[in-house]
């Protein structure tokens, strides 16, 4: 895999970037495949060095709320790391030929991170609960200190149902920022709590923040977590059932919006890689050529673009200069992409987007257009 991290924009800027060499485009969403351990490390790497670390752990009810809500979608953009959480996801990656080596859900991650000694010379994860159902985030708190390993509580808070605003008082964030937590573990519900993220993350100095929505509910004990066999069986979604009987409507819904992506999106995606195995398997002929006028630059990309060419386009935008107000790629001579190149682009629109700029693409042939239809992606042709 190529490493697309435009660390040449991001420093300019004063934003070191994370590395992401593993990321793809599926179902809309820009995914990073790693593993558990990985998704862990990088927390670990970003707590030693207090860089800022948004993760995003997607499972089907976020891809299937983000097909018809950009505010929603943009948060897993902006996001630093996105990991695959849900076994239809695995599934459905895997089916298409994304390496994803196993599911990521943000529980299991949590869990590792609280269970694992540290090394010498490391101190255990400061970790600040917001949000909950009453009592849920005291009750964690009290848990995980009482039994400290990996992790220690720093404070916690339930702010109830009020707006993002309402939930963003100075005197709110202030105590988080007391608190001097590594990670903010947030859980307000997908929607709202993405978007209390984006709302305040550049006002907090915690370098870890992610919305674990169910995290508080397991490490308070209110809700039990399905066994080890339901999880890999991909039967957790059964087994919360149990615990929460009012979830089936969400699932349903869910499901009904998947099976649409399914027909409409996977499977004529899986039947290109399928007849156009050479897309995937080896590098082809590719080449860019740049338009530039001011402060705008038109990429003109030619060939089959996949993960072998990655990097000359990584070379190209590192040769521009970081100050660019409108970056544009036409694709109109494109052979084809890969999901890997989707995913690419997708984090270039993560770090213009870190910048307040944007990126659009101008053109793109029918066949390029489809295949951005098929993984998703094709608000890219209007994107601001």
């Amino acid at each position: 895999m190529v490493n697309l991290n435009l660390s040449a924009i991001e420093r300019a800027h004063g934003m070191p970037g994370l590395s992401r060499p593993h990321v793809h485009a599926l179902l809309g969403l820009p995914f990073d495949l790693l593993s558990v351990q990985q998704t862990c490390d990088q927390i670990r790497k970003a707590i030693a060095t207090r860089r800022r670390l948004f993760l995003t752990t997607p499972n089907v009810n976020f891809v299937a709320a983000c097909v018809n809500n950009a505010p929603f979608r943009n948060s897993v953009i902006d996001s630093h790391c996105v990991v695959v959480d849900g076994m239809p996801l695995v599934w459905l990656g895997r089916w298409l030929g994304l390496p994803v080596p196993e599911r990521v859900a943000g529980s299991s991650v949590f869990e590792q991170l609280q269970n694992t000694t540290p090394q010498p010379g490391q101190l255990p994860i400061r970790v600040y609960f917001f949000g909950g159902p009453p009592d849920a985030a005291r009750m964690a708190a009290e848990r995980i200190n009482a039994n400290p390993v990996g992790m220690v509580c720093v404070g916690h808070a339930s702010p109830g149902f009020g707006s993002i605003e309402t939930m963003s008082t100075p005197e709110i964030l202030d105590a988080i920022n007391a608190s001097q937590a590594d990670f903010l573990v947030v859980s307000l519900g997908a929607a709202k709590g993405q978007a209390w993220i984006q709302h305040n993350r550049k006002r907090l100095n915690t370098p870890v923040i992610s919305h674990l929505g169910a995290v508080v509910n397991f490490s308070a004990q209110m809700l039990q977590r399905a066994p080890a066999f339901w999880q890999r069986a991909g039967l957790e979604w059964l087994w919360r059932i149990k615990e929460e009987p009012t979830l089936w409507r969400r699932y349903v819904s869910d499901a009904q919006v998947l099976l649409q992506l399914m027909v409409t999106r996977v499977l004529p995606a899986k039947w290109h890689v399928l007849t156009h195995a050479y897309v995937y398997s080896a590098a082809g002929p590719a080449d860019v050529r740049v338009d530039r006028a001011n402060d705008r630059a038109v990429l003109h990309l030619i060939g089959l673009w996949n993960q072998h060419t990655l990097p000359k386009l990584e070379a190209c935008l590192q040769g521009l200069h970081s100050d660019l107000l409108c970056l544009e790629l036409n694709l109109s001579k494109v052979i084809a992409v890969d999901s890997a190149f989707l995913g690419g682009l997708l984090h270039i629109l993560h770090c213009r987007r870190a910048l307040g700029l944007g990126l659009r693409v101008v053109a793109a042939n029918p066949k390029v257009r489809r295949q951005m239809h098929w993984y998703g992606v094709d608000y890219l042709l209007t994107a601001p």
